[in-house]
């Protein structure tokens, strides 16, 4: 009897035996990466280093069985890691110290909203959302990221204290007590970086961080380096997560974490989103999103009751899963495994783990959350975008990644509503040998003498229903012609909002007034209805609507004699 294929996973339907080889070392070599990747990431979270396992054990498991993408690695993730620990020091909860009881419980509350938000933008179809952060803003955004993630592990590097206050602040705290660097710390941080960045340059395909956690963590416990200055993680507890609802927690401070919860959202939703899109693509198949919207809310619920923080897609663990040709989900259960072993049996050898190991490893992670490159592009090809990315990534360094995510959204939205306030409008005029040429919409443009056939390359809607309007009256006025037809083409004009419908029907008493017949040419039947609503067919004979540009055109001759 077959299996169920109901009870197969999305991302698992159609798998090949072949493909299981390739899976299992896919999976071993990401979890080599992944393991002292997460680990690195609670620095930023700052939650004690367990957490940062955690975070690929039941998270990770729920998105491969509930997803559909199959190559999203779900994790901890050096984006969402800034923005709770920024919200969860700006939420006003008194007495909350980073990695106490509390703060982990806070972090788990945060996974949990978040994962229930996700939970209901899925139910509401709400997938979309992660289209409204423009790439230029997002770019700018995780750029304004790697410079806040990088520059906080520069203390760890150094072995000196961390500072408190601004961004500009901390940087001076360590500036200013550079005379009680620890060189031995220091070396361990700039092992670290070398090892990675040499294995980048010379053996791609190793990964350089585990190649130095396991080359450092060796040397260290052989010398016994904290014996001389080099700070180093210290006893982890190994074991199974706790399960169940983060102890301790009010109501109030669900309303207080909501913000934070909110803003986590954003980017979990618009980087896992742009993230199953890109892979899927690449290998020719279908994203998802609404559907990986639900294994992404399975897994940050999964993470809130596991003790752990906020989870999201990771576009880097992603391309290093693809990268040694990854087929499966099945390749991140592999992942889940090798964690599950490590907290088991493994946790002691980290003991002697230096800071600055993880430190130097997430600091590289930083750096290249620093989208040079795609800076560089957004300049050459929109240098207005580059405006708005950068602005992005000032505000996120200098105020915070919280006010960074709400600049973000906002930029994006004012994008779109300014495209579309802006909307391009053009005259058509029918070429002699057929086609047409397109005009900018100019005082003084026809398309034919006594015709002008207008084209609105947008939605019609309140912001830009004036400018309609104006256009319009402004083309009927200079005409040099006497204007006898006006052809609306609606071919870009797939809606109309109720004061552009107002509108709208006032432009068409206005040429009425004037003895110019309105027509529209190519108007989809939603349109229609819509024009029905407003009672704007009243104003507009059946026999002046036309499904096609060129018979539209053709009857005015034919009209006019």
């Amino acid at each position: 009897m077959p299996f169920p294929k109901a009870l197969i996973p999305v991302s698992l339907r159609g798998y090949k035996a072949a493909w299981f080889g390739p899976d299992i070392l896919a999976g071993v070599t990401l979890a080599a990466v992944a393991i002292p990747e997460v680990m690195g990431y609670t620095s930023i979270s700052q939650t004690p280093i367990v957490t940062g396992l955690y975070t690929i054990l039941l998270p990770l498991a729920a998105f491969a069985l509930l997803g559909s993408s199959k190559l999203l690695v779900v994790g901890g993730d050096s984006a969402t890691a800034a923005i709770l620990a920024a919200g969860l020091a700006g939420a006003g909860i008194a007495g909350l110290q980073p990695e106490s009881p509390q703060w982990v419980a806070l972090c788990g509350l945060t996974a949990l909203i978040t994962g229930v938000i996700l939970l209901i933008a899925r139910l509401l179809r709400l997938g979309f959302l992660g289209d409204f952060l423009s790439a230029s803003v997002l770019i700018g955004f995780l750029t304004g990221v790697g410079v806040q993630v990088a520059t906080g592990q520069i203390p760890d590097i150094l072995g000196v204290p961390k500072g408190s206050g601004n961004w500009f602040q901390q940087q001076w705290a360590w500036m200013s007590d550079l005379g009680a660097v620890s060189w031995p710390t220091l070396a361990y941080g700039a092992a670290t970086i070398g090892i990675i960045f040499a294995f980048k340059a010379f053996l791609p395909k190793i990964p350089g961080a585990i190649v130095a956690v396991v080359g450092l963590l060796t040397l260290a416990t052989l010398t016994d380096a904290s014996s001389y200055g080099v700070e180093v993680v210290g006893a982890i507890q190994g074991g199974l997560p706790p399960i169940g609802l983060p102890q301790g927690i009010e109501l109030s401070d669900i309303a207080a974490l909501l913000p934070t919860a909110f803003s986590c959202f954003f980017i979990v939703i618009a980087q896992s989103a742009a993230t199953s899109r890109s892979f899927a693509l690449k290998h020719g198949d279908r994203a998802d999103v609404n559907r990986d919207i639900i294994g992404l809310s399975a897994a940050n619920i999964a993470a809130g009751l596991s003790g752990t923080f906020v989870v999201n897609g990771s576009p880097t663990k992603t391309q290093i899963l693809d990268g040694v040709k990854g087929r499966t989900q099945v390749a991140n259960l592999v992942v889940v495994l090798v964690t599950l072993i490590v907290l088991l049996f493994l946790t002691d050898l980290l003991t002697d783990l230096p800071k600055a190991v993880l430190g130097g490893v997430v600091f590289v992670i930083g750096l290249e959350l620093i989208d040079v490159k795609g800076l560089v592009r957004v300049s050459r090809r929109r240098p207005r975008e580059l405006v708005i990315a950068i602005i992005t990534a000032f505000t996120v360094v200098v105020v915070g990644v919280g006010a960074g995510i709400v600049l973000a959204l906002v930029l994006s939205l004012l994008d779109v509503i300014e495209r579309q306030y802006k909307a391009r409008a053009l005259v058509v005029e029918p070429n002699p040998g057929g086609g047409y040429t397109y005009e900018d919409a100019a005082p003084g443009t026809q398309s034919a003498p006594g015709l002008i056939v207008f084209r609105f390359d947008a939605d019609l809607f309140f912001a830009n229903a004036s400018g309609f309007t104006d256009r319009v009256e402004a083309l009927v006025s200079s005409a040099p012609d006497p204007v006898r037809w006006f052809i609306l083409d609606c071919t870009s004009i797939p809606d109309v909002d109720y004061s552009a419908g107002q509108s709208l029907a006032d432009v068409t008493d206005y040429l009425h007034k004037r003895d110019i017949h309105v027509i529209l040419a190519r108007p989809e039947k939603q349109l229609l209805e819509t024009f029905e609503r407003y009672d704007l067919m009243e104003r507009i004979s059946p026999q002046h609507i036309f499904d096609d540009l060129d018979k539209a055109i053709a009857a005015f001759p034919a009209a006019a004699n």
